[in-house]
């Protein structure tokens, strides 16, 4: 049996850590292209813009996994009926959701821009990348739900399949657009926004094979079911836009702090972190369709066996992830910090070197909210995902930044995950030792 749960482990986890790789280097891409052709500006104007990009990643996720987990309850229990309803749901509160944003986009893009902190020298860059991709929305949401439930659905290595050639497209698009097309800022937003298209008709292939045991139907959205989508993939949703409101408020700190300069070596070191922060999100995904199997078949031995990789995976990787990242700090940066300017290369290695600290905690963080979410624990994986988002981690910042300036800001990231980790450890035991007492 052990070893049983360890295949189905390292497939659905493989496979998956390699799609959320890809689909965090949409904005890994555009870091990097943005750098060569655009500078330090552009490289502020697009962390004043990612923030936003993490919200509608955020919601797409929330409705992916929470109606993807919920299908896969549903159907464990043998209730197929109640599963498939599941989906057209999802996709259509989903599509509701994504014009709102693109009506959002259409009209107050150059004002969010200057809530976020853009100032004359990056606001037009900004207001173009925010424009598009709030414009496109509907394809970055339908991608992510999409994702979830063909993974759910028994076939994760079309899900990363998926997940990959969006990324590679995104990145030969971002070249042709912003170099031979000269297209700029909107070039760079305009590849990431084709990559989900490209994405979900690789995805299309689950139904034009008749792989699929879900199907979309004209529905009127049912109350109970969107609000068990909702509550099931919370934590998803502030896994993901936490990462977008610590954008905002570290951009506001560090403007005040060092300038321009001190966001964009914000940005490199943000950017990296979202690839990482991915790799853990990509565990917890890889998993959670096994936590929510085990669940509904009350299987205990499956529920902890994939709790027990999924936590030593994570530790390994975080420690291999820092020793890398301290060894080759100065050659990162190097890739990203095109006119060699030597203040945002002392900025963004410092920030490397505290930040990354922080790491050995997140992936531990992120696979308790994970595992709570899967196994119906809706309010702890609420908790630990609001604790390391929201409530820890902006107070910590503008206390420590007052004290330390900009090694305040490293530090603080470091501080909120360590504080959150104390939790989930609490948590994942008090709701293991309840799981082994009781018939679930």
């Amino acid at each position: 049996m052990e070893k049983k749960i360890l295949r189905k482990f390292a497939k659905y986890v493989s496979l998956n850590i390699l799609g959320m790789i890809g689909l965090s280097c949409y904005i890994l891409a555009d870091t990097f292209f943005i750098s060569k052709a655009l500078g330090a500006n552009g490289l502020a104007a697009l962390n004043f813009s990612i923030s936003i990009y993490c919200i509608i990643q955020g919601l797409g996720l929330m409705i992916g996994i929470g109606g993807a987990t919920r299908y896969t309850i549903l159907r464990s229990k043998n209730r197929d009926k109640e599963a498939k309803k599941v989906f057209s749901n999802a996709l259509t509160i989903g599509l509701i959701v994504s014009f709102i944003l693109a009506i959002i986009g259409l009209i107050f893009s150059r004002k969010l821009s200057q809530i976020l902190g853009a100032d004359t020298d990056t606001i037009n860059m900004s207001n173009v990348y925010l424009k598009t991709i709030l414009c496109f929305s509907p394809f970055f949401i339908s991608n992510n739900i999409l994702l979830a439930f063909i993974r759910n659905d028994g076939d994760p290595r079309l899900s990363m399949t998926g997940m990959i050639v969006g990324s590679l497209s995104n990145i030969i698009l971002d070249y042709i657009f912003i170099f031979p097309l000269s297209m700029g800022m909107f070039g760079a937003a305009f590849a990431t926004c084709l990559a989900p298209i490209i994405s979900i008709g690789v995805l299309s292939i689950h139904f034009i094979k008749r792989r699929n045991n879900f199907k979309l139907e004209l529905i009127k959205p049912n109350f109970k079911i969107v609000s068990k989508i909702i509550s099931l993939g919370m934590s998803s949703f502030i896994t993901e836009v936490s990462s977008g409101v610590v954008l905002m408020v570290f951009n506001l700190i560090i403007l005040n702090i060092s300038g321009n300069i001190g966001v964009a070596a914000y940005g490199i070191v943000a950017n990296i972190s979202l690839v990482i922060i991915a790799i853990f999100t990509g565990i917890a995904q890889g998993m959670q369709p096994l936590v929510s199997e085990g669940y509904g078949k009350k299987n205990k031995e499956l529920m902890n066996g994939v709790l027990k990789y999924s936590i030593i995976l994570s530790v390994f990787i975080s420690i291999v992830i820092y020793i890398v990242a301290n060894i080759f700090s100065k050659e990162i940066v190097a890739i990203f910090n095109s006119e060699n300017i030597a203040e945002l290369t002392m900025l963004a290695i410092n920030g490397i070197k505290i930040y990354f600290v922080g790491f050995i905690f997140v992936g531990i963080n992120i696979i308790s909210a994970a595992f709570l979410s899967g196994t119906s624990n809706v309010k702890p994986a609420f908790m630990i995902s609001m604790l390391r988002g929201f409530v820890l981690l902006i107070p910590i910042a503008y206390i420590l930044a007052n004290i330390y300036n900009m090694n305040g800001v490293w530090i603080s990231f470091v501080v909120a995950e360590l504080l959150t980790f104390i939790v989930s450890v609490w948590k994942l035991y008090a709701d293991k030792k309840v799981m082994n007492n009781k018939d679930l």
